[in-house]
């Protein structure tokens, strides 16, 4: 529906809210897009994510400042002169099944996570063994010190480091799991879970929460529901009228040009992300037309950022910013690396598509029609590409076939891609380490799959770098390539305002809508 359909439709219900009900011990929620893969290791999708963190916990997690705090884990000691590490697990953490949790699933599951996450890979190549001495133990031996260690087993968003029993986590990393057991908060109620149409989650009884204070993925998590249903609703209309009526509670990512309805009609709102999100573009580096850098400096060179943000985000621009970095902007290594490189041209543009050599290969960008945030940006992308004469095939579906299709590494004729869009939290990409936008290790890469082994190696110096100084120096000539070689194509930065009824409290901000602490006014 477009956005003028839309605000029409919307206009036509009624603003009056209600009386609210008396609280339920069911929190009605709708998610940003239908829940179709429900491994967190597997893929990095936001919404399946969103979902380990009811089901899930993870040894350590970053609090609001990014530090990272112990959560399955009392804390840590380091040893040989920070070359092992030993972890002493809380005592009375179970699996939803009743298990206990031992160290060999710690074990298992940070093996089958660093194989997968672009920071457990780092990682990976100086962990010389895990040790098991007992169940509540955790012994890590590296080969030389890896300080960042914590910073990478607590990471927040996609590709969390989570714990999962040893029988699931050995699972071969490149296949998904199918099923669903955690320590999290919040059981996944598999008999119910229809994808296209609702997730339900039970609380978790037996969960110990810590003592601390919540923040983020962090401190006390404590549910106050019984029972958390989603509901798929991915049309934006039906979603604000089911909101304003009652019969949802909390809906995660409402379009902006609805917030003012749904606030008249008695919605609370806030920034759910206040480090906010860089939306993107990303290209597959494996065949053409995008295996050629000079076609992908083309393609930079006319992207216009207000463009994108203007059909993904609105018009209110306290809700975005341009970003031409793919280091979030007011983060430690940002600058404006796109000065010369992204400026909006399309005439220049079609001169360096002309110098290319491009022979006219279609360009198939594979977008999403029932996600808001993103479908907008796959529009503007292909109407970009034709107006500097590339030959585009614009294929929409659900997200969920853009999540599975953009896996395939196989040419365009054989059901592969050219491009598409996504976005993430700021904080996933403040640090090279962590940003699957910049790294560029080829087959192991992030989708798209850069490869440019300069990058790469910077990545070692920035990780060797003897101080902070050293470090932004690295970082910031990484920063330069990695926009220079298109590894990424970044669209800008913004905000997104949750909306939840005044019959709930609780609501924390962070990287994901959390369960925790929410509860009934």
């Amino acid at each position: 529906m477009r956005r003028r359909t839309l605000l029409k439709a919307v206009a036509s219900l009624p603003l009056a809210a209600p009386a609210i009900a008396q609280p339920t011990p069911v929190l009605r929620f709708i998610p940003q897009a239908n829940l179709t893969s429900l491994d967190p290791i597997w893929t990095t999708a936001t919404v399946t994510s969103n979902h380990a963190y009811y089901v899930y916990d993870t040894l350590y997690a970053v609090d609001g400042q990014l530090r990272p705090r112990p959560q399955m884990a009392e804390g840590h000691e380091v040893a040989d002169e920070g070359r092992t590490w030993r972890f002493r697990l809380r005592e009375g953490v179970r699996f939803h099944d009743g298990a206990p949790v031992r160290s060999a699933d710690c074990a298992a599951s940070l093996q089958r996570w660093s194989a997968r996450d672009q920071f457990g890979q780092l990682l990976a190549r100086v962990v010389d063994r895990y040790e098991t001495p007992d169940d509540r133990t955790l012994v890590i031996r590296l080969t030389r010190p890896f300080p960042l260690l914590l910073d990478a087993i607590a990471k927040p968003d996609s590709n969390v480091a989570w714990i999962m029993p040893e029988r699931i986590a050995r699972t071969d990393s490149n296949k998904s799991i199918t099923e669903v057991m955690g320590s999290g908060p919040y059981r996944f109620l598999a008999d119910e879970y229809v994808s296209g149409s609702r997730v339900a989650y039970a609380k978790f009884d037996a969960y110990v929460p810590r003592s601390e204070p919540p923040e983020w993925g962090s401190g006390g998590k404590v549910a106050h529901y019984t029972r958390v249903e989603w509901s798929i609703l991915p049309d934006p209309a039906t979603a604000a009228a089911a909101l304003r009526a009652g019969e949802m509670d909390w809906w995660e990512q409402p379009l902006p040009d609805l917030l003012p309805q749904l606030v008249r009609a008695g919605t609370q709102t806030q920034i759910d992300q206040p480090a906010g999100r860089l939306a993107f573009m990303r290209v597959n580096h494996l065949h053409p037309p995008f295996n050629d850098e000079k076609v992908r400096r083309a393609v930079l060179m006319a992207v216009d950022q207000e463009s994108y943000m203007r059909a993904s985000v609105g018009d209110d621009r306290t809700l975005w910013n341009p970003c031409r970095s793919l280091y979030p902007c007011d983060t430690t290594y940002a600058r404006d690396y796109g000065a010369e490189l992204m400026r909006g041209d399309v005439a220049a543009a079609k001169r360096l598509l002309g110098e290319s050599g491009y022979a006219g290969q279609p360009a198939v960008v594979i977008n999403p029609t029932d996600f808001p945030s993103i479908g907008p940006l796959g529009q503007v992308t292909a109407q970009t590409l034709r107006d500097i004469g590339m030959n585009v095939d614009l294929q929409e579906s659900d997200w969920g076939t853009v999540v599975q299709r953009r896996t395939s590494r196989e040419p365009v004729d054989k059901g592969g891609w050219s491009v598409f869009h996504s976005f993430g939290s700021a904080p996933s990409y403040y640090i090279p380490a962590t940003s699957s936008l910049i790294r560029s290790q080829g087959a192991g890469a992030w989708f798209g799959w850069p490869n440019d082994p300069a990058i790469e190696a910077m990545m070692q110096d920035w990780l060797a770098a003897p101080d902070a100084a050293a470090q932004a120096k690295i970082a910031d000539a990484i920063g330069v390539k990695a926009l220079e070689y298109v590894t990424t194509v970044p669209l800008g930065q913004f905000f997104i305002r949750t909306a939840f009824r005044k019959s709930i409290t609780g609501v924390l901000q962070g990287i994901a809508p959390y369960p925790w602490n929410v509860r009934p006014a």
